[in-house]
């Protein structure tokens, strides 16, 4: 009855040992020793419990005092089991854990820690406790296990939560590896898994809780996978949706309610790709510095590097490894830079197109009141992603193509009925923000050009001073176009209406559409359109002012002996 009232189920299960008559460094204490008893466990207690999830009334008990009962019939009969290969006599059952797969086999963790033996105990018995083999392999030897849990599809894939950290073991327990990632190196007291997600779920000593998103590449980890130089995961088929901020600011999980209102981050949006490189990629110094090691070892000569290596290294771009991600058609949607250090590795992508904004290669710190620069949302349907290095230049395969499919979660109140349409309304939207904002950048270079020809006409002795003229009259041309870009600032700095500009039609297109799966509404369209026309007519303008009027002025302040200036090619006669 969901525990309002309790059925005693079983006997005494402990040994029945008095800790009183048990020695504490080397002796019995009276009863007015000092802290008597004081943070030391009352023996005769069931620590450890666990039922089959395949038999019913298949219940097994773990003391602190060494003892394992089992019952077959929920509690009207018990057996005892009280030695276990390797474990002294008398140690705490830490966790007993039944197994999911086989209705016979159920796993045992022992902690003797209080003894002073920090040993990892992990057992495993196929007869429902009457006999058990190690299952520890080769964990740390000082680091006791607390828990152990078996994955719900693949028997052989172990969780071990140890004195120092998280490990897996793909077969069985014959081999353990650590995951380390951001989990420090901590008591994981206690693991569940999240089946529907595949997540592993981590409660530590002290410090919280911590989950592992989506373990299920680790089903296929095994010794000869990640013995290869490179492995490329199967992906999860990712859901596509938008993703909504509680609280109204997309960069802050809580806003600014402050500590008081804890939150913690959300899984990664989109495709999840999980790689392992065995050595990593190295740039020439890395390999050079690591085999002057050897060699120092070995006890070998050291090999001093030429002065053309020591260049190459200076020249070198470190190696980097690149996601691609393709279409069923084999167009290229995506290109991601990854980690290229030894190790497992994730990355994600948003399910999105690349932004066409200009490149910033010194962009800004992320702002909290809306997302960095991106593309619109890729379609529904089937893609693959490769793994590459690009190392001096050429982009060679590592690993792939993994093939997935990115689904659709369709929440949005009025779907798009045609996607295919919307999506090439947005690329045509994405098109025209990529054309225009590269108008903008060069509307500011020009700009910068004519601050420093006008300071370059005044210095130059030979330079036509009349030039002054013109350098003043491109820029009242230039202030036009601006206005027409972006808008009249001199109006909005002072709280009158302005005519939208053509880049506020277009981001205006774009911060609609980037962040719904419903079709454009009419206004959307006529937006664009107008942007589009107004664009189409600026644009040659533009050209011409460059071409026509600026590089002409240029040339002669170049003919003049100027000082040099951006964008101008010296022209040097002997």
């Amino acid at each position: 009855d969901r525990g309002n009232s309790w059925s005693i189920v079983s006997p005494v299960l402990h040994r029945g040992i008095d800790r009183d008559t048990l020695k504490v460094m080397g002796k019995i204490w009276g009863p007015d020793a000092v802290a008597k008893s004081n943070s030391t466990s009352t023996y005769g207690n069931a620590v450890a419990l666990s039922e089959s999830p395949l038999v019913e009334d298949l219940l097994y008990v773990g003391t602190d005092d060494g003892l394992i009962w089992v019952s077959e019939d929920g509690g009207e009969n018990w057996r005892t089991e009280g030695i276990f290969p390797g474990v002294p006599k008398n140690t705490y059952v830490a966790r007993l854990e039944a197994s999911l797969h086989d209705a016979d086999t159920v796993f045992a963790t022992f902690d003797a820690h209080k003894d002073g033996d920090f040993k990892p105990y992990a057992l495993k018995s196929t007869d429902r406790g009457r006999s058990w083999t190690s299952v520890a392999g080769n964990l740390p030897e000082k680091g006791m296990v607390w828990a152990l849990v078996e994955d719900h599809e693949k028997a052989d894939l172990l969780f071990a939560g140890t004195e120092y950290g998280l490990f897996f073991s793909p077969d069985g327990g014959a081999d353990w590896i650590r995951l380390k990632g951001n989990l420090p190196t901590i008591a994981v007291r206690d693991i569940a898994v999240q089946r529907r997600e595949n997540d592993l779920v981590l409660a530590t000593f002290g410090r919280g809780l911590y989950i592992l998103d989506d373990y299920s590449p680790l089903r296929t980890a095994d010794e000869a996978t990640l013995k290869k130089n490179t492995h490329l995961f199967e992906v999860k088929d990712p859901l596509v949706y938008i993703e909504s901020p509680r609280l109204g600011l997309p960069s802050l999980n809580k806003a600014f309610q402050g500590d008081g209102f804890y939150t913690a981050p959300n899984p990664p949006f989109g495709a999840v790709f999980t790689y392992h490189l065995a050595e990593g990629l190295k740039t020439r110094q890395e390999q050079r510095i690591e085999a002057e090691k050897k060699a120092t070892e070995d006890d070998a000569p050291l090999r001093y590097a030429t002065i053309d290596e020591l260049r190459a290294e200076d020249s070198e771009r470190d190696p980097t490894v690149i996601l691609t991600v393709t279409n069923s058609e084999g167009a290229v949607i995506r290109r991601m830079e990854a980690p290229r250090t030894k190790g497992l590795h994730r990355v994600a992508w948003d399910l999105r197109l690349p932004a066409t904004t200009p490149i910033d290669l010194s962009p800004p710190d992320p702002s909290p009141w809306g997302p960095p620069p991106r593309g619109p949302l890729a379609l529904p349907g089937d893609y693959r992603v490769t793994l590459s290095s690009l190392i001096d230049g050429a982009l060679h395969s590592l690993a792939g193509p993994v093939d997935f499919t990115v689904k659709p979660l369709d929440l949005a109140t009025f779907p798009a009925e045609d996607r295919a349409e919307v999506q090439a309304f947005r690329l045509e939207a994405a098109e025209l923000q990529r054309a225009v904002h590269a108008a903008i950048e060069v509307v500011a270079e020009i700009n910068d050009r004519l601050e420093h020809l006008r300071q370059a006409v005044l210095e130059t002795t030979n330079a036509d001073q009349k030039l002054l003229s013109e350098i003043a009259a491109i820029e009242a041309n230039l202030d036009l176009m601006r206005i027409e870009l972006t808008g009249d600032r001199s109006v909005s700095q002072r709280n009158h209406a302005v005519a939208p500009s053509i880049l506020g039609r277009v981001e205006g297109v774009v911060g609609d559409q980037w962040y719904v799966t419903s079709a454009p509404t009419q206004i959307n369209r006529l937006s664009l359109r107008w942007a589009s026309q107004n664009f189409t007519e600026l644009l040659p303008k533009l050209r011409h002012l460059v071409e026509g009027r600026l590089q002409p002025l240029e040339q002669q302040l170049e003919a003049s002996g100027a000082p040099w200036t951006p964008s101008r090619f010296p022209v040097w006669k002997r």
